[in-house]
């Protein structure tokens, strides 16, 4: 972790958590993946985090933005980026929030059935449209549900659909799960894309580009393939199903950009076991579900735990957060192997926290204030 970071959680004196995020480290995962698929466009999934400083380098740098509302484009904007720089990658959008975004200048929307592209024809006409597929997420530690995309033989009729009421039908995406380790896990999809293309060819529509979604990888407890190894089995996989027709292509990164820019200080609040023949110590941390940790959520995401007592004998934890919930609970199935020398007071640094801790961290639940946050 970042020695800049570090030297920031030193300094501080404030009591509560924090986030801390480095920068530079977005600066050269940003770098990373602009050289590991080269004639892509980077999309950053600002809901990963929409911090200003973070929205305002890469803006800077040149990347392109995935945004979920409104509110996001607006951030957006306010960061320096242009509107045709702007998807609005939510299939689940109000009409009246499609028209505030095309006044703004966005043109480009996603779809994932009949009415939704009715709505963007009646509110963004002659905008650029793509549908969404349904891909299953096979591999990916957080795996995506079906409350986006439709099946790949539906596609083909909502984009026709969409081209006879005067939108402009320009490709098509998936999402093959977040936090994805699977590097080949794009072939699917890709093959279902050629096979959507080839159809609406054959109809005279011919579709521009595909959306190949997040899913990048941070690394937590577990080693992930480098961004290199995603790009070079993406685009084996395009040359598979496109041959030397391969179309434009955007890649939507949130954790892959952020993730590992950042770190969360939290506290030891309390140690305690629930009978005197329990051998597994309960820990209470400062932070929680509801301050941050949602994705610990079904222990999906198992962030690393350092402490100043690593050098010492571990145990097995039941680590939990600070609220009167009973499902602020992060690890329980799986237990965290903690210092047995680990006292009420002591500081935990929560690594690979750059994305989705501050944008799920709740306001006033339990009168606990929202995760800070810091940029440097």
């Amino acid at each position: 972790m970042s020695d800049r970071i570090h030297e920031f959680l030193r300094n501080r004196r404030e009591d509560g958590p924090c986030m801390v995020l480095d920068l530079d480290i977005v600066r050269d995962n940003y770098s990373r993946f602009a050289k590991a698929l080269p004639d892509t466009r980077v999309y950053y999934a600002v809901k990963a985090n929409p911090d200003a400083k973070v929205l305002g380098l890469l803006a800077e740098l040149g990347s392109c933005f995935d945004t979920a509302s409104v509110v996001e484009i607006e951030q957006v904007l306010a960061a320096g980026a242009t509107a045709e720089r702007i998807s609005f990658g939510n299939t689940i959008k109000k009409e009246r929030d499609i028209a505030r975004a095309f006044t703004l200048g966005v043109r480009l929307f996603a779809v994932d059935c009949e009415a939704e592209v009715e709505k963007v024809a009646r509110a963004a006409p002659g905008a650029k449209v793509f549908c969404r597929i349904l891909c299953d997420g096979e591999g990916a530690e957080w795996p995506l549900s079906r409350k986006f995309g439709c099946v790949p033989e539906m596609a083909s009729r909502l984009l026709e659909h969409a081209h006879r009421l005067g939108l402009v039908a320009h490709g098509l995406s998936f999402h093959v799960g977040s936090q994805q380790r699977n590097p080949h896990m794009w072939d699917g999809a890709l093959q279902a894309c050629g096979a959507i293309f080839k159809e609406l060819a054959e109809r005279g529509i011919n579709l521009q580009m595909v959306n190949l979604g997040g899913g990048f990888p941070t690394r937590y407890l577990k080693d992930v393939p480098a961004v290199k190894a995603y790009g070079q089995a993406i685009f084996r996989a395009l040359r598979k199903h496109f041959g030397n027709r391969i179309p434009e292509t955007i890649i939507e990164p949130g954790r892959g950009m952020v993730g590992s820019a950042g770190m969360i200080e939290a506290e030891v609040v309390l140690i305690s076991k629930k009978s005197d023949a329990d051998k597994v110590k309960w820990v209470y941390l400062d932070i929680g579900k509801f301050n941050g940790l949602a994705e610990t959520m079904d222990e999906m995401i198992r962030y690393p735990i350092r402490t100043a007592f690593d050098h010492d004998a571990k145990e097995p934890c039941v680590l939990a957060g600070p609220s009167c919930d009973s499902v602020d609970v992060l690890y329980e199935k799986d237990p965290y192997w903690l210092p047995v020398s680990l006292e009420i007071g002591a500081k935990v640094l929560i690594e690979g926290c750059g994305a989705y801790t501050t944008t799920y961290s709740c306001v006033g639940f339990n009168g606990f204030p929202p995760l800070k946050s810091y940029v440097i």
